[in-house]
């Protein structure tokens, strides 16, 4: 159909074309979704979703390393992103060697209790 043809179309015959494609579009649509979902059912037959259930890697609990001298519930292990406390204690000229937990004070704390 030509740009011009719809032009010289009056608002009913628009509106019943436009109704027609919307039919159309949804039932394409509903063939394809019923087809991919039969397709989804053979591949999860096939024992490929074993892979999507592993569990993950248990890794070792990671004790802190670093904490924050204003809030002491407030450490981090030196992994991962940096915390904002730490960030901003930076940003203010300090090091992060400032921040350092002391594990000799725990060991020591271990041995006698």
């Amino acid at each position: 159909m030509v740009r011009s043809d719809f032009k010289s179309m009056s608002l009913d015959e628009l509106w019943n074309l436009h109704q027609e494609i919307v039919a159309e579009l949804a039932d394409r649509i509903g063939h394809e979704k019923a087809r991919l979902e039969e397709r989804l059912r053979k591949i999860n037959g096939t024992g490929n979703i074993a892979r999507l259930d592993h569990e993950d890697r248990p890794y070792p609990k990671v004790l802190p390393k670093y904490q924050n001298p204003n809030n002491p519930a407030e450490t981090w292990s030196g992994r991962g992103k940096k915390p904002r406390w730490l960030t901003a204690q930076l940003r203010f000229g300090k090091k992060l060697g400032d921040f350092l937990i002391d594990r000799s004070s725990f060991r020591k704390r271990d041995r006698i209790g």
